[in-house]
């Protein structure tokens, strides 16, 4: 059922995870403390995880010190070594592990024909291994407890479209996209929920865009951010994106699981999975002159279009 333009009352019941200890990847700063400062907010305990072990022991400071309960484990997310090292963490200091968010990502973005090996495995390394790697080490870990958890990670609209300069990101993103669905089919009977966070939000990832620039420096003036760009767009803070992480967390979503759902400023969306849209059959199989005689015509009568579309900035928009 199609629920485009509506909107929802809030209904100001907080979700409770007391109790419950999550990992986010990449949390040190970003959309990932985002992450991790909602999960701490609704009462779960944290592990932030960084590159860089100052900034990870500054941000569960900084949770620790909202009274929330965070420790902080430096690891380039990408290997099993890393992957073992944030379960571990977890475990080694709350007791258990119930939610992992892979949101640790880095971009180096180039055209096809300028895109290096190094370019591709880095991008590949962080965004698809390490989810991987890290969903790996969670769900072994969450099936020897035997209670279930969340696996949440996290996608892009440059993985469900395409978009020009990342063929690394975007196949990366895809990937996960993919994984997610294969995921839920196989962690379902262990009571383990797999879903993929598409967010859309002012990031350093973002704010370059030019249609959005102006934009993201108001509103760090403190102006608040257009219409067109919060429900239009569905263009926000990282804290808009952060509210489906502890829903997708909570016991609230324990039937919700295989989907990637976008979210950003004011707008909440459940993506399409890839499917058939146009068929056509042919007595004994197809030549190649009786698809190009009605490819036109037939299935190939109306094409999928690809990439990310443009923002639509309105005239005298401010």
């Amino acid at each position: 059922m199609a629920m485009s333009n509506e909107t929802l009352p809030n209904p100001g019941r907080p979700l409770d995870l007391t109790g419950k200890v999550a990992v986010v990847t990449g949390s040190g700063r970003g959309l990932g403390l985002a992450y991790a400062t909602a999960l701490a907010a609704a009462g779960a305990a944290v592990v932030v995880n960084d590159l860089d072990a100052d900034v990870a022991a500054a941000a569960a400071a900084a949770l620790t010190a909202a009274g929330g309960r965070a420790v902080a484990v430096a690891a380039a997310v990408g290997t099993a070594e890393a992957a073992q090292a944030l379960v571990d963490g977890a475990v080694d200091a709350f007791g258990r592990i119930d939610v992992m968010v892979t949101n640790a990502g880095i971009l180096r973005d180039k055209v096809l024909w300028k895109m290096t090996d190094e370019d591709f495995d880095a991008v590949v390394t962080t965004h698809l291994r390490g989810t991987f790697t890290c969903a790996r080490a969670a769900a072994v870990r969450m099936r020897e407890q035997g209670d279930g958890g969340r696996l949440i990670v996290v996608g892009s609209p440059a993985g469900q479209r395409g978009n020009f300069g990342q063929t690394n990101y975007a196949a990366a993103k895809a990937g996960i996209a993919a994984m997610v669905r294969t995921w839920s089919m196989e962690l379902g009977r262990a009571g383990i929920t797999v879903n993929a966070v598409v967010p859309i939000a002012a990031t350093a990832m973002t704010e370059t865009i030019p249609a959005f620039a102006p934009y993201v420096e108001a509103m760090r003036r403190g102006a608040p951010l257009p219409d067109f760009l919060r429900k239009g767009e569905g263009f926000g803070t990282a804290e808009d994106c952060a509210a489906l992480i502890p829903f997708l967390a909570s016991d609230a979503a324990r039937g919700v699981t295989g989907q990637c759902i976008g979210i950003g400023g004011d707008k909440l969306a459940l993506w399409s999975h890839p499917q058939e849209v146009a068929v056509a059959y042919a007595d004994g199989g197809w030549s190649p002159e009786a698809i190009a005689a009605t490819w036109t015509t037939g299935v190939g009568r109306e094409p999928q279009s690809v990439g990310i579309p443009a923002p639509a900035v309105p005239g005298g928009a401010q």
